[in-house]
């Protein structure tokens, strides 16, 4: 059975559960977003990748390769140790703000999950006193009908003589 909030609450319409916060209803996503938080969403996914690692040994390979002795930068790699350490200064910054925007998601999570805590323990509340009041009516129900056998029988033998 399908959530009647389907599109918030994680279900697709085939029936499965999406567990990416990409899709959870308690996080900002796409267009709620500002460019800094989707940039930095953006440089997280593709720095912390195995396609970024592969593309800078390739790069490096690359560059060692045609500038072994005559290129524009040869060996000891100047320029190429100038650009990896500007590199290594954006992105310990980069990294900075997307581990920011990680803790603003499990913020954002957090809040939602206590409000939903919240929620449980007033509707937790609720039908305690539900369960009481019906606890109660039972017993009065139960006296009812004791006290309407009790009559019966004292009735019973009248009706007999």
């Amino acid at each position: 059975m399908l959530c009647a909030y389907s599109d918030k609450c994680g279900m697709s319409k085939s029936g499965d559960l999406r567990m990416s916060w990409h899709r959870h209803h308690g996080v900002r996503t796409g267009e709620d977003l500002t460019l800094g938080e989707r940039a930095a969403d953006k440089m997280r996914n593709s720095m912390g990748s195995w396609a970024f690692v592969f593309g800078s040994v390739g790069f490096l390979s690359v560059w060692m390769l045609f500038n072994r002795n005559t290129g524009f930068d040869p060996y000891p790699f100047i320029l190429l140790n100038l650009v990896l350490s500007c590199l290594a200064a954006m992105q310990g910054a980069i990294l900075l703000i997307a581990a920011k925007r990680s803790d603003q998601i499990s913020s954002e999570l957090a809040q939602h999950d206590y409000e939903t805590d919240c929620r449980s323990q007033e509707l937790l509340t609720t039908l305690q006193a539900d369960f009481a009041d019906l606890t109660r009516q039972h017993a009065r129900q139960n006296e009812q009908l004791d006290e309407a056998l009790t009559l019966l029988k004292q009735l019973s033998p009248a009706a007999e003589a």
